[in-house]
């Protein structure tokens, strides 16, 4: 198992603490993509973060009714502020096809409980970045000019004095 389902698996087991753990998947043999391929539980985890996002949840019925929550569970995300681009299509969970897109979908929903205040934790993936805007005045622009930084290099340090490449290797023997 990678890294990535093992964290995976402790936001399921911190996050749906009474409806999934460790057992479900080990003891019942439930795999990672069969668990979650109704829809059930995404929507469950959804409605964990913000009550109410997924009003109606299907438990029974055949295809329809899990592409259904599938779809309910998208625009949940949409209401939540997941952006579009990190979500996956309905049809990579139901056809198996691209569960690392569904993972990254987790994952996105991750770093979006970070602007969540009401959110508590536990979180998954890094906090996004701020932006932070600086505001310079002309008389620091101008200071700046005249300034050449170390990104610019430096004539310091290792140079290419010294170097033999393609010339011969002279051995004195006896000195």
């Amino acid at each position: 198992m990678t890294s990535e389902g093992k964290r995976l698996r402790l936001f399921y087991a911190f996050i749906l603490s009474n409806e999934i753990t460790f057992a479900r998947f080990s003891i019942t043999g439930v795999s990672y993509e069969d668990a979650l391929r109704d829809g059930v539980l995404l929507c469950k985890l959804m409605n964990k973060l913000q009550p109410g996002l997924v009003s109606k949840i299907n438990t029974s019925g055949g295809d329809y009714k899990m592409m259904d929550n599938l779809n309910q569970f998208q625009k949940a995300c949409v209401k939540y502020g997941v952006p579009d681009v990190d979500l996956f299509q309905a049809v990579d969970l139901m056809e198996r096809k691209n569960i690392a897109q569904v993972t990254n979908t987790i994952f996105a929903i991750g770093r979006t409980t970070y602007k969540h205040p009401e959110w508590r934790g536990p979180w998954l993936g890094p906090k996004p970045a701020e932006e932070n805007k600086r505001a310079f005045t002309e008389e620091q622009l101008r200071a700046g000019e005249g300034l050449i930084g170390l990104q610019a290099g430096t004539n310091k340090g290792a140079t290419q004095a010294g170097q033999n490449f393609g010339a011969t290797r002279k051995i004195l023997l006896g000195k």
